[in-house]
């Protein structure tokens, strides 16, 4: 039997669920790392603070979303600095997460990785990565140990416009067309590269155009939707799983917020995130949801469960253990000579 082409009402649910969640951390972060939390109350704790900026992916949760939910926790996912929302969609623990941003051994990587280096193996999620496209050839090389080992999984790299005028996207996506390997790349547009708009420094029609110049089939959709992103994503996926090579999804969206959770983002033109924001996929998946015929209370309590849950972590996260002193050089590479300088 040939699967739907469209998610039925419960899966539509679970896809906005999902998105409820993302933005509800990504509020919460943002808020952390200003110094406080007072979009959630105090019962989230006013002393919960993350030290530092984080690059948030308020405006693209679609994009994590309707990915991630053809994704089977045996299948291996790297991501970007911008990756708390890839990281909730593939099945990572919201409370571990936000204890890492807050630096506590508790975290995903007992604090140390922060959140541009979130990593859960367990649940397939190989880590997001502080360097723009350098995700991308670490899935690849995770495909191609799956083709080495014969598993029956495949790779996914989400990666964002700037990635591509990056060198191993190019590289990535020749190794993976040469040795047809399980692989989907997921280019997460969301219009700007850091502080520039990605359209004023790459020339070309884009990441689908750039990837069937590799002989690798691409589908361009609109990344505010999570149904059509959610679509796209079923027949590319399948294709991979069948065995048929690599698949590039070119899923166009909007970061909403700055480059970093503190930046103002000036150097945007207000009427363009206004015009942005009236097709918050938020907004897009309620509406679907709404002409559906789900009832308004339901709609309301998946915002209200994500925010109480996300209100949990901080408040445990605020709670939890720093390092200890003694692990500060577990996890160092050892060069060989027992010293830090040569």
């Amino acid at each position: 039997m040939m699967a739907p082409s469209l998610p039925d009402d419960t899966s539509l649910l679970e896809l906005f669920r999902t998105m409820c969640r993302i933005r509800a951390f990504e509020d919460a972060a943002e808020e952390a790392s200003r110094g406080g939390v007072a979009a959630f109350g105090q019962a989230a704790g006013a002393r919960a603070q993350v030290r530092g900026p984080l690059h948030l992916s308020t405006g693209q949760e679609a994009v994590a979303a309707g990915v991630c939910a053809h994704l089977r926790t045996d299948d291996w996912l790297t991501s970007t600095h911008r990756g708390h929302g890839h990281t909730i969609a593939k099945g990572a623990k919201i409370e571990s997460m936000m204890h890492e941003l807050f630096g506590r051994s508790t975290g995903f990587c007992r604090g140390k990785g922060g959140s541009m280096h979130i990593a859960d193996f367990s649940v397939g999620m190989l880590g997001a990565n502080g360097v723009v496209a350098a995700g991308i050839p670490i899935a690849v090389g995770a495909a191609q140990s799956m083709r080495a080992q014969r598993r029956d999984a495949i790779a996914v790299t989400f990666f964002g416009d700037g990635a591509l005028n990056r060198g191993p996207f190019a590289e990535g996506l020749n190794w993976a067309a040469a040795f047809a390997l399980p692989v989907l790349f997921v280019c997460e547009d969301n219009q700007w590269s850091a502080t520039t708009r990605t359209a004023e420094m790459s020339a070309g029609e884009g990441a689908a155009a750039r990837a069937r110049a590799f002989g690798v089939p691409a589908l361009e959709v609109d990344g505010m939707d999570v149904v059509e992103v959610w679509r796209a994503a079923h027949e590319l996926v399948a294709g991979v799983r069948r065995g048929a090579g690599p698949r590039l999804l070119h899923a166009k969206t909007y970061r909403f917020k700055g480059h970093v959770s503190v930046d103002p983002a000036a150097y945007r033109d207000a009427r363009e995130l206004e015009e942005a924001m009236r097709g918050d996929p938020l907004l897009v998946a309620r509406a679907r949801l709404a002409g559906r015929g789900v009832a308004a209370t339901t709609i309301e309590r998946c915002l209200q469960e994500a925010r109480d849950e996300v209100a949990r972590a901080l408040a445990s996260a605020h709670d939890a253990p720093w390092p200890d002193e003694a692990s500060a050089f577990d996890d160092v590479q050892d060069i060989g000579n027992g010293r830090w300088f040569s």
